[in-house]
């Protein structure tokens, strides 16, 4: 009889930590779905699967598992000056606020250079607009978690978000200035790759 209670105790405690481990997820109504990308090895060439749309990666860029379940989907940028951050975000149709906003949220990330300035672009690509802001200077703390404890200078920020049907989508490089340059024109092809 006692084997019998050992026994039960212990698959209530294995469904009690599945229970709690499934409640810190976002409800399925919430919950965006993961990044769908090609079986290729990480840093190979391949797509990008987001809600409503697909994007190519850029070869070299390690696509790994988000570090939040607030991205959609993460990759390590190797380049010159030490590695950068590509993250993509995803809210829902319609979700995570304006372009503008958004564009002046990560503006304010970075305390730019003397002399310089955020510069702006946008383009339209297969029923997307794409506009996008880049910003060199120094990157500064987070008080949201996720960023610097302390001021970073030498750093430069890419951000772009990409509106149409199913969108929109959000996407920030934060690193070196050195390996930030030098992946502008595999982010800029990223960019426009999309389709839906």
């Amino acid at each position: 009889m006692s084997l019998i209670r050992f026994l039960l105790s212990v698959a209530i405690v294995i469904v009690g930590t599945a229970c709690a481990a499934d409640s810190e997820q976002p409800s399925s109504g919430d919950a965006t779905p993961p990044p769908a990308v090609s079986d290729q090895a990480s840093g190979a060439a391949g797509t990008l699967a987001l809600p409503g749309a697909t994007i190519d990666r850029p070869t070299g860029w390690n696509f790994h598992q988000p570090s939040s379940s607030m991205r959609l989907a993460e990759a390590e940028i190797p380049g010159p000056g030490g590695p950068a951050l590509l993250t993509v975000f995803f809210f829902g149709s319609g979700g995570g606020g304006g372009t503008e906003a958004n564009l002046q949220r990560w503006a304010g990330q970075i305390a730019v250079d003397p002399g310089t300035e955020a510069v702006r672009e946008s383009f339209e690509v297969d029923g997307f607009t794409v506009t996008t802001i880049d910003v060199a200077g120094t990157l500064q703390p987070s008080m949201m978690g996720g960023g610097p404890s302390e001021p970073v200078p030498g750093s430069r920020l890419l951000g772009a978000v990409i509106e149409g049907p199913g969108g929109p989508w959000f996407f920030k490089i934060t690193g070196p200035s050195d390996t930030v340059s030098a992946a502008v024109p595999a982010f800029d092809g990223m960019l426009r790759s999309i389709r839906p």
